[in-house]
């Protein structure tokens, strides 16, 4: 089963462009989706954050997500050491999954697929980039948030530039460029390439 990673800032339509896999028969793994749940049945990852954070931060098997927030906003180390306890349970979920899954390959999307580490688990990685003034336009619009605090959200992220650097394909998403056949055409290269031998050129 042959693992491809996906990735986009905020607002570039990477949830867009998994639909469209989605639409090909191509399973999709949503990282952040999984989490959440994870964080309210994995035990493993349950106990590792009672004993970080404190028995408080669950009401029984319910995670009180407005405390643990408050806990970790604004404390890089505390972030890390929270991370440092879902992306485990998360790598292990995915690998779970795609086990589970039928086809030539399936996608995992993640909006910190390369900070996390995630990227190592998979074969290539693909960039859903737009520019920033379309993204911050669509976050605006769909979230109903300010300008500035959509600059914030940005600002917290791996720049696109960097993450372009990283990843093996992108796909723009610009209202420029047609969509539909840049999935197509990379749908086609990674089934040819997990039902053969021969490697991307």
């Amino acid at each position: 089963m042959l693992k491809i990673g996906i990735t986009g800032g905020i607002g570039s339509g990477k949830t867009t462009v998994c639909r469209l896999f989605e639409l090909l028969g191509v399973p999709v793994y949503y990282a952040d989706v999984r989490a959440k749940m994870l964080m309210q049945t994995d035990e493993e990852l349950i106990a590792g954050v009672k004993e970080a954070f404190g028995e408080e931060v669950y009401a029984g098997q319910t995670l009180n997500r407005a405390l643990l927030g408050s806990i970790v906003f604004n404390n890089a180390g505390l972030l890390d050491v929270l991370n440092g306890l879902v992306h485990p349970a998360v790598f292990r979920d995915f690998d779970r999954w795609a086990l589970q899954q039928k086809g030539p390959y399936v996608l995992k999307e993640a909006a910190i697929l390369f900070e996390s580490g995630s990227a190592k688990d998979c074969a290539y990685t693909i960039l859903v980039k737009s520019p920033p003034e379309l993204r911050i336009a669509r976050v605006m619009s769909r979230d109903g948030i300010s300008r500035e605090d959509v600059m914030k959200r940005i600002d917290k992220q791996m720049s696109e530039e960097m993450k372009e650097k990283l990843a093996s394909f992108v796909i723009l998403n610009d209202e420029m460029h047609l969509v539909i056949p840049q999935v197509l055409a990379l749908h086609d290269r990674f089934t040819d390439l997990a039902l053969t031998t021969h490697d991307i050129t």
